[in-house]
């Protein structure tokens, strides 16, 4: 495997056309926000969490979505004519949303590290954990084939969650978007995940919160808020309980994006 491209690319004016197919695969992970690509006529609008494979000799297109900012880390490598991976060896595009966001991310993150620095051997060291992000990604979706009708309902909720945790998600939003009663999706959402639908939308609101209160220029308030919580004082209250800090302690740390 070989990487010829690495970009981390952070707009909200995004827009890209590929006319000229590349003659690796392209790879898109989105970590934050959403855009959109266009590949042979077919729209795909990814969002933090959803990867995209654009198989060799593909033409595409990308645009930011209108008034959207997001972050994504964009590949394009040539990988190994002997790999095993069904992944590298897909013929068409392919479009997934990972569980292993933070690993996905925590890999990309350190490729990118090191692919910036340029110390000896850095394109060997990207190229391996390129390759093991891969195993991951293919385990994944491996063993999403064989997973359980209750599994996947479960799945459903929480990706459910993930769009709409900004809003009050109640058991009744879940049990009608599964087609079950709101108790059944309450208590299925429970077992498979080991914490209620209530305990979710928190942990997710605050991975959100954690990630804005260090990179964007947002108040403590204004973040409070755009997650969902109208009340600051609930809003430090969750998250002390959810991290053992106080968002104040990340905003000392941020970025100075403001300049």
């Amino acid at each position: 495997m070989r990487i010829t491209e690495f970009t981390y690319q952070k707009s909200g004016t995004w827009n890209e056309e590929r006319a000229e197919a590349r003659s690796g695969m392209t790879f898109v992970f989105v970590l934050y926000g959403r855009c959109m690509y266009a590949v042979r006529d077919k729209k795909l609008v990814l969002d933090k969490g959803q990867y995209l494979l654009i198989p060799a000799g593909i033409p595409y297109y990308g645009r930011s979505v209108p008034t959207k900012i997001h972050e994504k880390f964009v590949l394009v490598f040539e990988p190994d004519g002997q790999t095993e991976l069904p992944l590298l060896q897909a013929a068409e595009t392919v479009c997934k949303r990972t569980g292993k966001f933070d690993l996905t991310a925590d890999k990309l993150r350190l490729m990118h590290r090191e692919w910036q620095d340029k110390q000896p051997y850095a394109g060997t060291l990207c190229a391996a954990l390129l390759q093991e992000l891969f195993v991951y990604l293919q385990r994944e979706w491996g063993q999403a084939a064989t997973k359980t009708g209750t599994t996947l309902l479960a799945e459903q909720m929480k990706a459910y969650i993930q769009d709409h945790y900004r809003e009050h998600v109640t058991k009744e939003a879940l049990g009608a978007h599964i087609e079950r009663s709101p108790n059944y999706a309450a208590t299925l959402f429970r077992k498979v995940t080991g914490q209620t639908i209530s305990e979710f939308v928190h942990v997710t609101r605050i991975k959100t919160a954690v990630y804005m209160l260090r990179h964007s220029a947002l108040t403590v308030t204004e973040i409070a808020e755009f997650i969902g919580y109208n009340d600051p004082s609930y809003f430090y209250r969750v998250f002390r309980r959810q991290t053992g800090l106080v968002p104040t302690d990340l905003v000392s740390d941020r970025e100075d994006i403001r300049k």
